[in-house]
């Protein structure tokens, strides 16, 4: 006969391994025990009062619905406000003009950004999946999913809400009857009154960070400091200041907050993730693979993490693992977006290893599961104009320029095809849409001058 363990530390077990609904149900067979059989005398708690926060706990989890994070705007609310910014922000003081942070940020060169000019972070949340779009028809193209701007794919995955409150009642009747609940009891008990608070909260209400909204980070960062004073240690004040610096392009204040997080939660999945990607963008694939393994014995088991540990598998040089971790993404993709975004990373690997016709096709099956795959019309006409196909490749590059504009590849390789035809005043056009879109790119000067002496000789 087997060694069975402890139900109460098997219910803990469950929810750390974010196996809410067995948690729950465990939780459901202690609270059923006999009155005799809850009694734990070397603890302050008895087993009831721990089998019920516990699931108290485990309810919360299933329609959790993150109250720092703000919610998506839509078209009417990005379009029609009439709110005004500062068009001139202090560095480091807005979240809606690119460019403000103080140089903490990382190059795209290095690490794609989305269309507001913020880098692409590890876990996808609303507030930061897509820009602000300043016409109707480009808010119109915007998608509404995360596909901004993304070379490759960093998004762990994203808490949805699974159920509603429907998934928190019993055959007899709700779990906690509020109605009848005596708060000041609770109140004298600050372990248990925490897992009550959070379950009517989530329960009952809804939330928007209205500092964030106004475009004041630095004030709502303050106002979490505050908070982390009165409360050391809470887990959602720490996650919610490492994201307003992530939105800030301090990337490295924000990794440092989330491994706060870590020490607090070492379960936190959004933390987990954020550090991961950013040990991936920072040429450290063995490290961000550690990571990205830890998610997967935590459960998670979707397409994103497959995806992500078949690229740190091929940086790092763990060939035999690349492969079928992307064919585990592919068995796994929901959706068109999904197939495309792993498609499109084996055409990378692809161009890796030298073999162009693979990536060749590869990207061909990124946009026929997605024909707004700007990044994908971008490899493909580099792959065309090795091909000498010149006029093929103008098409894609136009193509992709106009479906993200915030990108500066399309514009920096129409300038250098268009430089190489001879058409000297589209090029500097398109030069300077690249340098308008980084600055800081050293080609992108170079061919920009060398156009202005040509222009001088004329």
């Amino acid at each position: 006969m087997g060694l069975e363990m402890e139900p109460l530390f098997q219910a803990w077990s469950y929810f750390r391994r974010r196996k809410f609904r067995e948690c729950s149900d465990l939780c459901s067979q202690l609270l059923e025990r006999p009155p005799g059989e809850q009694e734990q005398p070397d603890s302050e708690y008895t087993v009831f009062q721990a089998a019920w926060s516990l699931k108290t706990r485990a309810l919360t989890e299933m329609v959790y619905v993150d109250e720092i994070d703000m919610d998506e705007e839509g078209i009417a609310e990005m379009i029609l406000d009439e709110n005004a910014i500062a068009q001139v922000a202090r560095p480091g003081t807005s979240l809606k003009l690119p460019g403000t942070s103080q140089g903490a940020g990382p190059s795209p060169a290095v690490r794609p950004v989305t269309q507001s000019g913020r880098p692409i972070t590890g876990f996808v949340r609303p507030s930061t999946q897509s820009g602000r779009p300043s016409t109707m028809e480009q808010a119109l193209k915007t998608p509404r999913t995360a596909l901004t701007a993304r070379p490759i794919t960093s998004a762990s995955g994203r808490c949805v809400r699974l159920g509603t409150a429907s998934m928190l009642t019993n055959p007899d009747g709700p779990f906690i009857n509020l109605s009848r609940l005596n708060l000041a009891k609770y109140a004298q008990k600050p372990k248990l009154a925490k897992a009550l608070f959070e379950y009517i909260f989530h329960h009952e209400n809804d939330v928007k960070n209205v500092y964030l909204r106004l475009d004041q980070p630095v004030t709502a960062l303050n106002l979490f400091k505050q908070g982390l004073e009165r409360f050391p240690g809470e887990v959602t004040l720490i996650c919610g200041i490492a994201r307003i610096y992530e939105e800030m392009n301090n990337i490295s204040s924000a990794a440092e907050y989330y491994k706060d997080v870590l020490k607090q939660d070492n379960t936190h999945v959004e933390a987990i993730a954020c550090i991961g990607s950013n040990h991936f963008y920072s040429d450290q694939p063995e490290i961000a693979l550690r990571f990205y393994r830890r998610l997967l014995q935590m459960g998670v088991y979707n397409c994103q993490l497959f995806n992500n540990l078949g690229l740190c598998c091929f940086y790092a040089q763990q060939y035999d693992m690349t492969l079928s971790s992307f064919e585990r993404a592919l068995f796994l993709a929901e959706n068109e977006e999904e197939t495309a975004d792993v498609w499109y990373n084996l055409g990378h690997v692809a161009v890796g290893i030298g073999d162009l016709n693979l990536a060749y096709q590869c990207f061909k099956l990124t946009l026929v599961n997605n024909n707004d795959y700007a990044e994908a019309y971008n490899n493909l006409a580099v792959l065309e104009m090795r091909k000498g196909h010149v006029e093929q490749a103008r098409a894609l590059l136009q193509t992709a320029s106009s479906l993200a504009p915030h990108m500066y590849e399309p514009h920096f390789n129409f300038a250098v095809l268009s430089e190489k035809v001879g058409d000297l005043q589209r090029s500097y056009t398109a030069a300077q849409k690249s340098e308008a879109a980084f600055p800081g790119h050293v080609d992108t000067q170079e061919l920009i001058k060398q156009l202005k002496q040509h222009f001088a000789m004329l």
